[in-house]
């Protein structure tokens, strides 16, 4: 493959470049991925497109040449579909509750699978916080399959997923910037189009470009404005939530704009101990389930099929809700 060509024509800056087509872009990204490109032309290709910025084709390409290099999970038996839960941005001011929405979906026998990073500059991760609790990463595909298949729960780090795409986020650290991967990771499906997807991101155009490749590539998926980039709805104002099905996308809750009349009651600080211990006492009903998280709860239940329709999934978080309490 000529990666200069490629190079020539991508990386001639914003107003310059040609984009690619999706073909091509599935071709370089695969060769990105399974190591075949140098590592001053990787370097290069990296910058070119974070200056051009990459098109929804190119988009689909790249996820394209990255799903066919997944490995697939089994979506266990039952009519509900896993949910999967990308978590890459971890909490720097506020608690990473994330951990949280996914035992909740457990609670109500959703499978879920969380993948990311173990350290993410300096965050509280995910994994961090799993861990505090109690529950720690799979070691292997074979070991996060059984488990939810048995556990319905399960963290699994992003090198045992896809070592292409670890390498690609380990960019960052030599580079200094953000590349394609970083948004990718976040729209990657194990279950082969099979699960639905939590995705988030945290600028409006970043909405927009996953909202086009997620319809796009056919997607079900729930799409939001992340709380730090985390694909939690943020505790203190709900923000839109919408999904994507069949090409189209529904939203099944408007941002909120008025100021909240009462704050909930949250971690003290965003340390996995702190929030560790605020997830027990909500998860134990002491503490009061933030509405926008619970709201995001009845999506999920929702698009993953354990309710019928939108209305009983919402009926199903208000009156069923496990003991917990709701504000």
């Amino acid at each position: 493959m000529n990666f200069a060509l490629f190079i020539r024509e991508i990386g001639r800056g914003a107003t310059g470049a040609r984009d690619m087509s999706r073909a091509e872009a599935q071709q370089l990204y695969g060769a990105m991925l399974d190591g075949a490109v140098p590592e001053l032309e990787l370097g290069a290709i990296a910058i070119a497109l974070r200056m051009k910025s990459e098109t929804v084709d190119e988009m689909v390409g790249f996820l394209a040449a990255a799903s066919e290099r997944l490995p697939a999970l089994r979506r266990p038996q039952g009519r509900i579909r896993p949910v999967v839960i990308p978590t890459y941005n971890g909490a720097r001011r506020n608690a990473n509750l994330t951990p949280l929405l996914a035992l909740l979906l457990q609670r109500y026998g959703v499978p879920v699978l969380l993948h990311g990073l173990s350290d993410d500059y300096g965050r509280v991760t995910s994994e961090q916080v799993l861990r505090q609790y109690g529950l720690l990463p799979s070691g292997s595909l074979q070991e996060a399959q059984l488990r939810i298949d048995e556990h319905h729960l399960t963290y699994l780090p992003l090198p045992l997923l896809s070592a292409g795409l670890d390498r690609q986020l380990a960019l960052r650290n030599r580079l200094g910037l953000r590349n394609s991967a970083h948004s990718l990771v976040k729209m990657l499906d194990p279950f082969q189009g099979d699960a639905v997807l939590l995705a988030a991101a945290t600028h409006p155009d970043y909405l927009t470009s996953m909202r086009a490749v997620l319809t796009s590539v056919g997607a079900n998926a729930l799409l939001l404005r992340g709380s730090e980039g985390e694909p939690f709805a943020n505790p203190r104002r709900r923000p839109t939530i919408e999904h994507i099905h069949g090409g189209v996308s529904d939203i099944l809750f408007e941002a909120e704009h008025d100021s909240l009349r009462n704050l909930p009651q949250l971690p003290e600080n965003c340390d996995a101990e702190a929030t560790v211990g605020w997830m027990r006492r909500v998860l134990a009903g002491e503490v009061s389930l933030p509405l926008p998280i619970a709201n995001q709860l009845a999506c999920c239940l929702y698009a993953c099929g354990r309710a019928t329709d939108f209305h009983q999934a919402k009926a199903l978080v208000a009156v069923e809700g496990n003991g917990l309490a709701m504000v």
